[in-house]
């Protein structure tokens, strides 16, 4: 009997129900066509997530997981990279579309590529070495792909609150009309804030913290996520 192929897995996870998980999908599919997709609604602060279990106790060497980005997997630097040394150990590939630098492939390749000029003698110990020190690099690089998540989402924060401070200011001292365009600007940057901030769309936060940080009321927040819903499930 021949030895089953190695299978190419798509892992796609929200947070919760109401979320839309279509873009991950598409994201994967369209550089894996054939990958089993396997989904769940389940928060990435825990690891007590069913589908991803499942996936952990079926997936074999040789076998490819691919997410979308490094959050999927985990959101927590120190827990997203004891899984990765757990899979990588395993022999499992790994790929993040949006993090291609810690790829598996990326560490797997560098270690492979000069066993051989070594000799048998010296393959063990060098291989130990090399993978050692990949391991290690493969840690603080990971640690660096959090850490720019949470830089940008940092970034963007700042931004639109400046930006939606400055637009309510002009917005007092201005005639009715050229208020009304600002209100729409406003909503727009709000609407883009809630997609980036909340794990309702894209982001990680709760509702309480999205409205903290957007600086709208709370009314107004739901009233805007609602919209959102509305205009991404016609998008689609």
């Amino acid at each position: 009997m021949s030895e089953k192929k190695p299978t190419i897995y798509g892992y796609c996870r929200i947070s919760r129900k109401v979320q839309n998980i279509e873009r991950q999908i598409r994201n994967i599919k369209e550089v894996a066509p054939n990958a089993v997709i396997v989904q769940e609604a389940y928060s990435g602060r825990t690891l007590d997530r069913p589908q991803w279990k499942k996936l952990l106790d079926k997936v074999k060497p040789g076998d490819t997981i691919i997410f979308d980005s490094v959050s999927r997997m985990s959101r927590n630097a120190e827990e997203g990279i004891q899984i990765y040394m757990d899979l990588f150990d395993k022999g499992v590939n790994l790929v993040f579309l949006k993090e291609r630098y810690i790829d598996t492939a990326t560490y797997r390749q560098a270690l492979n590529s000069n066993i051989a000029s070594v000799g048998e003698a010296l393959a063990d110990i060098y291989i130990t070495a090399t993978n050692d020190a990949l391991k290690l690099l493969a840690k603080r690089q990971i640690e660096q792909a959090f850490e720019q998540a949470q830089k940008e989402v940092d970034d963007l924060r700042q931004r639109t609150s400046e930006g939606l401070k400055s637009a309510a200011l002009k917005g007092k001292r201005i005639g009715t009309e050229r208020g009304r365009k600002l209100n729409v600007k406003k909503a727009q940057l709000a609407k883009i804030a809630i997609q980036k901030y909340s794990k309702d769309f894209d982001g990680s936060l709760n509702d309480v913290e999205c409205i903290k940080i957007i600086g709208v009321a709370r009314n107004t927040y739901y009233k805007y996520k609602r919209e959102i819903i509305v205009e991404r499930s016609t998008s689609l």
